[in-house]
């Protein structure tokens, strides 16, 4: 009877991260929270990274003319900094790293109002969002 104890949720997460913490190498991430872009727009950006070898999408990255790209830059130079972290032992270079994810989630909205005639006001949304970048090694994928 106590096996079916059902447990907290917030209980089980930290068992889950406590296990992702566990395994030596493998893939590692970077999150971006509360970043003051609209989701719709940081995702264009987003797309073109996703799934491609790590110097490429640093390169696609720094070349690109929307103002997200830098934001998305720096997140993945911190994920690739987390994997070497990880995993001391390998070369960055013969690891040939990816970006194995990529998700954006909405984060908070400031709501402000703008004047509007005849004594009305139309409502703003200030958007924001959420950034994980999950990077990955081609050779522990192949193992």
């Amino acid at each position: 009877m106590e096996a079916t104890k059902k447990l907290k949720k917030s209980v089980l997460i930290r068992q889950r991260k406590e296990q992702e913490k566990a395994q030596v190498g493998g893939a590692s991430t970077a999150k971006l929270l509360n970043c003051p872009t609209s989701p719709r727009k940081m995702r264009l950006v987003v797309d073109l990274i996703r799934g491609v070898k790590v110097e490429n999408a640093l390169y696609i990255l720094k070349h690109s003319s929307k103002e997200a790209a830098g934001r998305v830059e720096k997140l993945l130079l911190s994920a690739i900094k987390n994997w070497e972290t990880q995993n001391e032992g390998t070369s960055l270079e013969n690891s040939a790293l990816y970006v194995k994810e990529v998700s954006v989630g909405g984060g908070r909205q400031l709501k402000r109002l703008r004047p509007a005639p005849q004594g009305r006001g139309y409502r703003i949304r200030k958007r924001s969002n959420h950034v994980t970048l999950v990077v990955d090694s081609l050779n522990n994928v192949n193992n």
